[in-house]
C-alpha cells in the first residue's frame, strides 16, 4: 500500500494511468499497489482556500476617449476543483483574463465622469461580468475591487484646478451668504 496525505484546505485529485478516478478529501489516504501493480497513480493537490488576484494597469480608452489605467483587485476560491483542473489550461490565467476583459468591456462604455462618480460600480460589473464564466471552471469570484484609478499627468492637473475653482466658489458662497445675513 502507498501513502498519500492531503493537507487541510486542500484536495487531492486522483488519477491513474492519467484517468480521473476520484476527489481524496484532507486526510491520510492508502492506495492500491500490488506486487505485479503497474498501474501510475498520481494525485495533483488542488488549494481550496480564497486567494487574491491583482489585475496591474490596464490601459483604457473611456467612452469620451480619455486614457486612464484601471488596477483590480480579486478575490477567489475553488468550488468545484474538478472543472478548475480539468476545463481550463489555467483557472488563474484565465480568471485574470475575464477580468481584464470585463473591466475593458465596461470602463470603454462609460465616460469619464461616470467611471469617478461611482468606483463602486465598476467592482460589481465586474464581478458579476465575471462570475457566470468563472462558475464554468470551477471558480467563485468572492469580490473584485478597483485598487488604483490613474489618469494622464495633465489630466490631473486639470481636474485639480477644477476642483480648486468649484472650492473657491463655495467660499466665496459661503461668505456672501454671511456678509447678506449680517
Amino acid at each position: 500500500m502507498n501513502e498519500t496525505v492531503v493537507s487541510q484546505s486542500f484536495v487531492g485529485l486522483l488519477y491513474e494511468d492519467g484517468a480521473y478516478q476520484r476527489t481524496l478529501e484532507p486526510g491520510k489516504h492508502k492506495l492500491k499497489t500490488g506486487f505485479f501493480d503497474d498501474v501510475d497513480r498520481r494525485v495533483m493537490m488542488v488549494d481550496m482556500r480564497e486567494r487574491s488576484l491583482t489585475i496591474k494597469g490596464q490601459e483604457i480608452l473611456t467612452a469620451d476617449k480619455v486614457a486612464i489605467r484601471v488596477s483590480l483587485l480579486v478575490y477567489f476560491k475553488i468550488k468545484d476543483p474538478v472543472a478548475a483542473s480539468h476545463n481550463v489550461a489555467s483557472y488563474e490565467d484565465r480568471i485574470y483574463e475575464d477580468v481584464q476583459l470585463s473591466a475593458r468591456r465596461f470602463l470603454a462604455s462609460r465616460t469619464l465622469d461616470q467611471i469617478l462618480t461611482d468606483r463602486n460600480e465598476i467592482s460589481y460589473a465586474v464581478k458579476t461580468d465575471v462570475s457566470d464564466s468563472a462558475t464554468g471552471y470551477g471558480v467563485e469570484v468572492i469580490r473584485a475591487d478597483v485598487k488604483d484609478l490613474v489618469f494622464p499627468g495633465n489630466l490631473r492637473e486639470i481636474m485639480n484646478m477644477v476642483i480648486e475653482t468649484e472650492r473657491r466658489a463655495e467660499a466665496k458662497l459661503i461668505e456672501a451668504k454671511n456678509d447678506a445675513a449680517a
